[in-house]
């Protein structure tokens, strides 16, 4: 399934922080109710409800919507290695501070501008030559700095070969040996971090790990679009249905699991269904630690006819 993303900006306080260096200080109207359930028949606010039996939750949140829910306890953010300013981590980081959240952070190994990179081969021999230990040096040591509990998220969703992802394309060794080598990089730079492994949750996904020694947490996607499920498994599935067959392939190394992107579009009562579960906790995924909503439109088009969902928990759904 193709449903990744090619990130151009996060969100930092009333403003949109674009990591070339320009920020464009244009306030976000709020007025949004935080952790509002979805009622019947027409849902303005499809947020996950987040209850006292809720995992760790969080969210990518380029426009905003979360930034006066006190659930939120996570900010995403997706950054290039190539043709970035790191210096504007600074200001993500006290919108993070600001309101008591960690830093998930996606290192993409490439530049956001297509005309500038790689092909797939050309990135992996470079980054085993050792080309690209600066580009994560600097993107290392830039979070070391920095003073909310941090997370690297290296070159996701390695297992899903039908996308945009240039190091997607690489056998499972190849990965693993440039995960470790970026890791090790990583780590004499910076001391405090965490390091997540995030493959899509494709069956086969446990031959792209590197190694209990460079992964403190497992990352998974988990995406519910209503027509999809319908077209492609029979029926409409929960988020613990689609959650539990990459669950089930990771739980084997014993680490905590983050569902570091999350989405779901349909009509209201599938959209209630997976607001209203998608952030608690279960008995059958003991490792299940946190939740990380992605906030917006997809921008890589899924297999026609399905197109462009949109995640984001703003947009209105009704019957």
């Amino acid at each position: 399934m193709t449903n990744n993303k090619s990130r151009t900006a996060i969100a930092v306080t009333v403003a949109t922080l674009f990591l070339s260096g320009t920020v464009l200080a244009a306030s976000i109207p709020r007025g949004i109710p935080t952790n509002r359930p979805p009622h019947a028949g027409h849902v303005t606010d499809k947020r996950p409800v987040v209850g006292a039996d809720a995992v760790t939750f969080g969210a990518y949140d380029p426009h905003g919507d979360f930034t006066d829910d006190a659930n939120s306890r996570i900010e995403h953010l997706f950054l290039p290695w190539e043709d970035v300013d790191l210096s504007s981590l600074s200001v993500a980081d006290e919108y993070a501070r600001q309101r008591g959240r960690k830093l998930l952070i996606t290192v993409e190994p490439w530049s956001w501008s297509k005309d500038w990179r790689s092909t797939s081969e050309e990135l992996l021999q470079g980054i085993l030559a050792g080309r690209y230990d600066r580009n994560m040096a600097a993107v290392c040591s830039t979070a070391a700095a920095l003073k909310s509990p941090v997370t690297i998220r290296w070159a996701q969703e390695m297992d899903e070969t039908d996308n945009q992802f240039t190091w997607a394309h690489w056998s499972a060794g190849d990965y693993a040996t440039a995960y470790r080598r970026m890791v090790t990089v990583c780590r004499e730079h910076n001391k405090s971090a965490s390091y997540m492994w995030s493959p899509k949750g494709n069956p086969g996904l446990a031959a792209f790990y590197p190694g209990d020694d460079v992964v403190d947490i497992i990352g998974l996607s988990v995406f519910g679009l209503q027509k999809y499920d319908k077209d492609n498994f029979g029926g409409e599935r929960t988020f613990a249905q689609a959650l539990a067959p990459g669950y089930r392939q990771v739980e084997r190394f014993a680490k905590p699991v983050v569902v570091a992107e999350l989405g779901y579009e349909g009509d209201a009562p599938y959209v209630r269904n997976w607001a209203e579960n998608a952030a608690r906790k279960y008995p059958e995924f003991p490792k299940l630690a946190a939740v990380v909503y992605f906030n917006d439109k997809e921008v890589y088009p899924w297999p026609k006819p399905y197109g462009l969902p949109n995640w984001r928990v703003v947009n209105e759904v009704t019957n």
